[in-house]
């Protein structure tokens, strides 16, 4: 019973989150992703190209709509590892309560996964960029996450094993930081220029990242609530800790 409690929790988590994630990008992100498109079609009319309003339109309908829906999959989907991620760690996490800990497992998990690959990789609005570069570009992206994150798993699994060690505190974290600021500076930069106002898209920066913020707080502390409130910790500390 408490490993499906322990499934519920993590399901219920993912849904809230990332319906507050779909409901934030609706409501700051998506009207500079208009206002970018609005400048690509004017580029495309200057330019002499045929442009299909209606088509356009459509889409972006089709889009917004389904945000909500894409928030609550991607929620329930780093909801899901976030779970199991927390089960084994949580013995480690610092905090009085599982909200706690919680909020401080998904600020970390936010920092290493979302934060320094965005400061390496900057999020743009979809028109900015070469069509023919943008799997390069995920490629670049993808890695670097997955450099950040299983850096970050790796130096967790180190702390833990230096039990003895007073000043791992201190000595972990500044291996992490030696280790990704090593791969910062040895992966290359985005390839391509930014053609559309540089306000535009710092705007839209801001809000990505104040969105992301948001979907790993409300995950964070919702999942450490419902935890707390079914003490799955008891049930589930011989299989997970």
């Amino acid at each position: 019973m408490k490993l499906l409690t322990f499934i519920g929790i993590a399901l219920l988590a993912g849904v809230i989150s990332g319906l507050a994630y779909g409901t934030m990008n609706l409501l700051v992100v998506e009207p500079f992703i208009d206002q970018a498109i609005e400048i690509e079609i004017q580029n495309q009319i200057n330019e002499g190209d045929q442009v299909d309003m209606q088509e356009i339109t459509q889409y972006r309908i089709w889009q917004k709509g389904g945000q909500l829906v894409a928030g609550a999959i991607l929620g329930i989907s780093f909801a899901s590892l976030y779970a199991i991620v927390y089960g084994y760690s949580r013995k480690s996490l610092p905090g009085s309560s599982d909200a706690r800990k919680s909020l401080f497992l998904a600020s970390i998990v936010w920092l290493t996964i979302f934060m320094i690959p965005f400061i390496k990789y900057p999020g743009n609005p979809p028109v900015v960029g070469d069509p023919e570069t943008i799997y390069y570009r995920e490629a670049l992206y993808i890695a670097f996450i997955a450099v950040s994150g299983l850096g970050a798993l790796g130096f967790a699994f180190l702390y833990r094993k230096l039990s003895s060690i007073r000043a791992k505190k201190f000595i972990i974290p500044a291996l992490y930081a030696a280790y990704i600021t090593a791969f910062y500076f040895a992966m290359p930069s985005n390839p391509d220029a930014i053609t559309i106002p540089m306000e535009l898209v710092t705007n839209f920066r801001i809000m990505t990242v104040i969105t992301a913020a948001i979907f790993w707080a409300v995950l964070g502390i919702t999942f450490g609530i419902l935890w707390d409130k079914f003490k799955l910790h008891v049930g589930l500390r011989k299989t997970m800790e």
